[in-house]
C-alpha cells in the first residue's frame, strides 16, 4: 500500500479515536473510559488503537493538543516582570481563564478528581516550557543557565488556580478571577531565591 494512502488512513483513525474520546468524556469521567469504549465508538480495531496510543491517557493528551496549544498561546503571552502591573488585570491572564471557561467541561474532566495525572503532568510540563522564556532573562545564572524551578513554580501556581476555579464551578467572570490572582502570580514570579 502506498505510504500516502497509509498516512491518510492513520490520520482518519487518529481523528476518529480522538473524536470518540472527546464524545465519551461528555458522558462520563475519563477514569471510567476504556480502550474498548473508544474503539467501539470510533469503529476501529483495538490493534489500531495500540498502533497510535499506549492507553486512554495518552489518547487524551493527544486529543486535547489543539485545546492545550490555545491555552499555552495565552500563557506564553503573560509578562511577569517588575514593570508588570501588580494591580488590575492582565489581558493575557484573562484570555487564559476565558479559554478555560469556553472548554470548561473538558478541562473539568481532565483536571478534576477523576481526571488524568499524566495529562495534568503533560500540561504542566508544556506550561513550564511556555512560561520559561518570560522568566529566563531575569533568572539567568552567571554560568548561562536558568532557574527552571521558578518557571515550574509559576506554572504550577497557574495550573492550580485553574483547577481550583474549575472545582468551584468557575465563579464570577474570567476577568474578575484573573484580576484576583494576577498580583499573586506576579509576586510569585518576582520572588528571588534565598
Amino acid at each position: 500500500m502506498p505510504v500516502q494512502q497509509s498516512d491518510r488512513r492513520s490520520r482518519r483513525s487518529r481523528t476518529a479515536m480522538e473524536g470518540a474520546l472527546l464524545a465519551l468524556i461528555g458522558d462520563r469521567d475519563l477514569s471510567q473510559i476504556s480502550v474498548s469504549d473508544v474503539t467501539g465508538r470510533a469503529d476501529v480495531h483495538r490493534s489500531t488503537f495500540y498502533e497510535h496510543y499506549t492507553d486512554v491517557h495518552d489518547l487524551a493528551a493527544s486529543a486535547c493538543t489543539e485545546m492545550f496549544d490555545q491555552l499555552l498561546s495565552a500563557t506564553s503571552a503573560l509578562s511577569m516582570t517588575e514593570d508588570s502591573p501588580g494591580e488590575g488585570v492582565s489581558p493575557s491572564l484573562t484570555a487564559v481563564f476565558a479559554h478555560v471557561a469556553e472548554h470548561r467541561a473538558l478541562y473539568e474532566a481532565l483536571l478534576g478528581a477523576d481526571g488524568s495525572a499524566r495529562v495534568i503532568n503533560h500540561l504542566l510540563q508544556r506550561m513550564t516550557e511556555s512560561i520559561r522564556p518570560r522568566l529566563s532573562a531575569r533568572l539567568a545564572d552567571p554560568e548561562g543557565g536558568t532557574d527552571d524551578s521558578a518557571a515550574a513554580f509559576v506554572s504550577g501556581a497557574l495550573l492550580g488556580a485553574i483547577a481550583d476555579w474549575l472545582h468551584r464551578g468557575c465563579p464570577g467572570t474570567p476577568e474578575r478571577f484573573a484580576t484576583a490572582i494576577w498580583p499573586r502570580l506576579v509576586a510569585a514570579s518576582l520572588a528571588q531565591p534565598a
